[in-house]
């Protein structure tokens, strides 16, 4: 998929990029390759080490600057304000942090319970597991991991908390196998799904991710790219729907009053993209990633300056109509009574 973010970025030599989930610099190198000496590029993540690698391999090159934080506050960085000429987003865990123990990502290695990116902000998964009621467990189990015996995992959680605290990888992981029904075993571990929730409710991820890809939108020049890589059918639903909105008319209702005229600001490239079989055969994780690109058109949007310091009260409204209209994607009903240990868990 490198190849295929390259050719979707289509770098310039004297162009200004922004990699906003640097990871280990994979795709960081291949920008850099193909930028002249009046290229730039902008690094940011907010992960303290991956910030410390791209200081220990970038920060002597003239053309980079580093900023630690989430690309949700890209506006905020002085950086960004001559305009982007290409966004990329690699979402979701990298591998680094998820062959770390200490980091708590895994399942399989045993270490602190903690999940978060930035280790220095929020609650830990630990903390979070402590203190949410059986319900908002289930809740978040279902909702982000599709876990369909969510509601047998939340009532094993808090029957075990009340005994002592759940502060390991392991121990989760062993508690929701435990639980799991006999003889009906998936190809994937029994914890893979609710780990997979809890770690995208503890980062904020699909909240950061609209806010990210509405900043991304506004930095961009005209004809500037953007380019999401996603690992989880959420976060794919999110940018294309995105991508969707910015790019087609919505249906229109003759019924209706007539509204202003749609002016799309996006166009999107090619469609969803997938790792080709050299690639998973050389990194199975690359099997779930999708890429979307998408192309900013000629006066389309707003500003860099638009999106500025001077803005927070247009930002936050428009932050809550957002999250208003998107608040069907991802809000399932409340469950019903809790059934019987014996039955079923989903809501």
């Amino acid at each position: 998929m490198f190849e295929q973010v390259m050719e979707g970025l289509r770098v310039v030599e004297d162009g200004t990029y922004l990699d906003g989930t640097f990871g280990r610099g994979g795709h960081a190198r291949g920008v850099l390759q193909k930028l002249g000496t009046g290229g730039r590029l902008l690094l940011m993540d907010k992960d303290p080490e991956a910030i410390a690698v791209a200081e220990r391999e970038f920060g002597t090159d003239p053309r980079v600057a580093i900023h630690r934080g989430s690309f949700t506050d890209l506006a905020h960085w002085d950086a960004v304000a001559v305009g982007l000429d290409g966004v990329l987003l690699d979402l979701g865990v990298s591998s680094p942090q998820l062959d770390v123990a200490e980091r708590g990502f895994s399942f399989g290695k045993d270490g602190p319970l903690d999940m978060r990116m930035d280790p220095d902000s929020g609650e830990s998964a630990a903390q979070w597991l402590a203190n949410a009621s059986e319900q908002d467990i289930a809740d978040v189990l279902w909702t982000y991991g599709e876990e369909r015996m969510s509601r047998r995992i939340a009532r094993a959680i808090v029957a075990r908390r009340a005994q002592q605290p759940i502060e390991r990888t392991a121990d989760l992981a062993q508690l929701i196998a435990s639980v799991m029904p006999r003889g009906k075993h998936d190809s994937i571990h029994p914890a893979t799904r609710s780990f997979q929730a809890i770690r995208i409710h503890v980062n904020r991820e699909l909240s950061d991710l609209e806010a990210g890809l509405d900043a991304a939108l506004a930095a961009l020049k005209p004809q500037g790219r953007l380019a999401v890589i996603s690992f989880h059918s959420l976060e794919d639903r999110i940018v294309k729907q995105f991508i969707a909105r910015h790019a087609k008319a919505p249906p229109t209702n003759r019924r209706l009053p007539a509204v202003e005229s749609f002016v799309p600001t996006l166009r999107a490239i090619d469609g969803a993209q997938k790792a080709g079989a050299a690639e998973l055969a050389a990194n199975p994780r690359a099997r779930s990633a999708v890429l979307r690109v998408a192309e900013k058109l000629d006066g389309a949007g707003l500003g860099v300056g638009d999106w500025g310091l001077g803005e927070e009260q247009k930002q936050s409204s428009d932050a809550g109509r957002r999250s208003r209209e998107a608040a069907p994607l991802f809000r399932v009903p409340s469950p019903q009574p809790l059934a019987p240990a014996s039955a079923g868990g989903h809501p």
